[in-house]
């Protein structure tokens, strides 16, 4: 386990050195590849690891190879890839970068062991899950789930990273949509619902456990979070002073509008009377009822 993590750091700094060799900033390149700037960090540092589909976006963004980012020696090339190889990812959606993609959710890329650990931290709490119904779940040996991951740990942080990752590229996607300060609120609220309903299950896990990471990923994860809080708020200003309306109590309608999204997987299901777009139509005419812009 130990080799494991030394590696993990081993291919962070090679991510970094890369990076720096090609001139690219850590958020241009964290963009380029659709994670967060705080997601490549981490990866950068060590601190989390990377699929095989996120290292072919990063080799080809800086110019290098695969086998490079992982350890230029044959045998732990060859071998890391015949072992990330053998959890199947899916390929991007097609038209994934087209306008209004951002409203789409194709099968999420992930492998199995990650998709096992998320239903069972939706099914019986992070504490309840062990790493033998997580095996048994994703139909795998436990030395196998450890050979991808650390420990249970690894994968809510994972799941975490994951769900931020997703919620930067989808608000910034629903961003450009917006002429001004009122569409780009209605544009990130109903991003925000969209997300909250087609993924409550990263959304669940995210409301509710993150007092089970440990302090330095719970500390870069509320950073992230608290991100997108700053981006809406934002917008929110702009919307009210482009319609010569008063800011003195944006920061709490801020903060309201986005408690209303993070609480959908409480209680939303994709079977009941509302589809996730009729809420987030709904949720988008809240926001602006609540800021006086209805």
């Amino acid at each position: 386990m130990e080799s494991t993590v030394a590696e993990q750091r081993a291919m962070g700094a090679r991510v970094r050195q890369a990076r720096t060799a090609a001139g690219m900033s850590l958020r241009t390149t964290a963009q380029r590849i659709g994670v967060s700037a705080a997601t490549l960090s981490a990866i950068e540092t060590g601190k989390t690891g990377a699929s095989v589909a996120r290292l072919r976006s990063l080799a080809a963004e800086l110019g290098t190879t695969v086998a490079w980012l992982i350890g230029d020696q044959r045998t732990t090339a060859s071998s890391e890839l015949r072992a990330t190889a053998s959890l199947p990812t899916k390929s991007p959606a097609p038209g994934a970068d087209a306008p209004d993609a951002w409203r789409e959710f194709p099968p999420l890329d992930i492998d199995p062991v990650l998709a096992a650990a998320i239903d069972s931290f939706v099914e019986t709490g992070y504490h309840g899950a062990t790493m033998r119904s997580i095996a048994a779940r994703a139909g795998m040996s436990v030395p196998g789930v450890y050979h991808h991951y650390r420990d249970k740990q690894d994968l809510l942080v994972r799941a975490l990273d994951l769900t931020m990752d997703e919620l930067h590229r989808r608000i910034r996607a629903a961003r450009l949509d917006g002429a001004n300060g009122r569409e780009r609120v209605t544009r990130v609220v109903e991003a925000l619902a969209l997300f909250h309903t087609h993924h409550r299950e990263l959304a669940f896990i995210g409301a509710s456990e993150m007092r089970s990471l440990n302090p330095t990923d719970r500390d870069r994860i509320t950073r992230s979070r608290n991100e997108i809080q700053y981006i809406l708020d934002a917008d929110i200003d702009t919307a009210l002073t482009e319609s010569n309306r008063s800011t003195a109590h944006a920061r709490d309608a801020g903060r309201a509008i986005a408690t209303m999204c993070t609480a959908l997987p409480q209680w939303f299901r994709l079977d009941g009377p509302s589809s996730p777009e009729q809420i987030a139509t709904t949720y988008a005419d809240f926001a602006l009822g609540l800021l006086g812009l209805a």
